[in-house]
């Protein structure tokens, strides 16, 4: 003879896995963050490279120096603001496909009696 439960914790406690399924937001987060760490490598490369020359005495490398500064603030900036939602998009489980239900109308239509 098997063991057979009392009913008290029985079952399983954990729930099912939801079917994992393909997200086409959460590749295009994955991809634009990519590209900003990229740029951003790229544009503090660069800076090093005029700050480097505007020391020598290239006075338009200053300017140069400041625009790749600015730029890889911003695309650092972008790159965290994509992981914040990369974060979040993973964090909430995706939303259901909507089942197809008939409204609160099309059920009492045929219910409904006309009144004297």
């Amino acid at each position: 003879m098997g063991h057979v439960s009392d009913g008290k914790r029985a079952g399983s406690r954990r729930a099912a896995r939801p079917a994992r399924r393909f997200r086409p937001d959460v590749l295009l987060l994955a991809v634009g963050i990519t590209l900003a760490v990229v740029a951003w490598g790229y544009l503090v490369y660069a800076a090093i490279d005029f700050g480097g020359d505007a020391r020598n005495g290239d006075t338009p490398s200053w300017a140069l120096l400041g625009l790749a500064s600015i730029g890889a603030i911003a695309c650092l900036f972008i790159g965290l603001m994509l992981i914040a939602r990369l974060s979040r998009a993973l964090a909430s489980a995706p939303s259901p496909r909507p089942e197809v239900t008939r409204t609160t109308t099309e059920r009492e239509g045929s219910h409904r009696h006309r009144a004297g």
